[in-house]
């Protein structure tokens, strides 16, 4: 055999792109950004979500994009990339009870009570859902004086009681989360009023936005929420339910947001509608003398071709009738 061995290439680092020919004005798309700063995509997405990487609009109308010269305020870090990683490093139950210096067990009981956010999830391959929390907040949780308490102490019989009957706080604290967010980068009303009616049910925003042509420019603002599965599975209706509004209370207080932001966004500019042909102006009255006027000929009466005498009195003979007047028959005389 050859002495010649094969290494596997690392993935779980990227290595940050260099670019000789690029100028203070130019912008990258999410993706090169990413690989500009040494991110994977949801990193870099994270990231942008949290502040650390500013992003402007898109002249041409391509949502958000990275300029050149936030890449180099970026790289200018003495300790780039691996302060921008750990900024936007999350981690599982397991790796943030350990970071806490608790049980997972307990871990997971000061997340279902919603003291501890997450900060995004994923589905696994048996369709059970992973929390993951950003481990810089895992360690200032740990590190304060007021909930120190939490990680040593007993739980209330209150909480256990909450606990009991099925609280879970992660996916409403989520999405309160991911909605502040979201609204940090919409610039437009319609689009803000779009970022809220996307947490919320089909029929309940139908409810508010009656008009068709309003929700249907909301639609053209509705953000993109991170992909599970293909659309129609398993996993991509478990992960709906999950950025779905299902607490009554949150339910009500999107509604009420919806609805200011839409009369912000109507009194900013309305929703575009068809446009609507004008009806032909009527004709002016016709005179009462004046004949009417039509295109096309009036219709001629056909005629009755006329039969000469002649002919008649034929037809009559072979009809077995007497063609002559009946003044002008002679009398027979009769038979004796």
């Amino acid at each position: 055999m050859s002495g010649v061995s094969i290494t596997k290439p690392d993935h779980t680092a990227v290595a940050p792109a260099t670019d000789t020919f690029l100028t203070s004005g130019t912008s990258f798309a999410p993706s090169r950004a990413a690989r500009e700063l040494g991110l994977k995509r949801r990193e870099f997405d994270l990231a942008v979500h949290l502040g650390c990487v500013r992003t402007v609009p898109d002249e041409g109308g391509g949502g958000r994009r990275v300029g050149h010269d936030e890449i180099e305020r970026l790289r200018n870090d003495a300790h780039f990339p691996e302060t921008l990683r750990e900024r936007v490093r999350a981690v599982g139950t397991a790796d943030g009870a350990e970071l806490m210096d608790v049980t997972p067990t307990r871990f997971t009981r000061l997340a279902r009570l919603g003291l501890v956010t997450p900060v995004n999830f994923y589905l696994n391959r048996y369709r059970a859902v992973v929390w993951l929390y950003l481990a810089d907040e895992l360690r200032q949780f740990a590190a304060g004086k007021d909930t120190a308490p939490l990680l040593t102490g007993r739980t209330s019989q209150d909480q256990r009681d909450r606990l009991a009957e099925g609280l879970d706080l992660r996916p409403r604290n989520w999405r309160g989360r991911q909605l502040g967010f979201l609204l940090r980068t919409a610039d437009d009303p319609w689009a803000r009023a779009a970022v809220v009616a996307s947490f919320l049910d089909p029929a309940q925003v139908a409810e508010i936005v009656s008009d068709p042509y309003e929700r249907a420019h909301l639609n053209r603002f509705r953000p993109d929420q991170p992909a599970h599965g293909a659309p129609g599975s398993t996993a991509a209706r478990l992960a709906e339910r999950i950025m779905t509004a299902d607490d009554p209370d949150e339910i009500g207080w999107l509604r009420a947001d919806l609805t200011g932001t839409l009369a912000e966004a109507r009194d900013h500019r309305p929703a575009p509608r068809p446009r609507v042909e004008q009806a032909p102006l009527p004709l002016p009255p016709r005179s009462p003398e004046a004949p009417e006027q039509t295109d096309s000929p009036a219709p001629q009466t056909p005629q009755t071709p006329q039969t000469p005498e002649r002919t008649r009195g034929l037809l009559g003979v072979l009809r077995g009738r007497n063609p002559r007047p009946a003044q002008d028959r002679r009398k027979r005389p009769a038979r004796v």
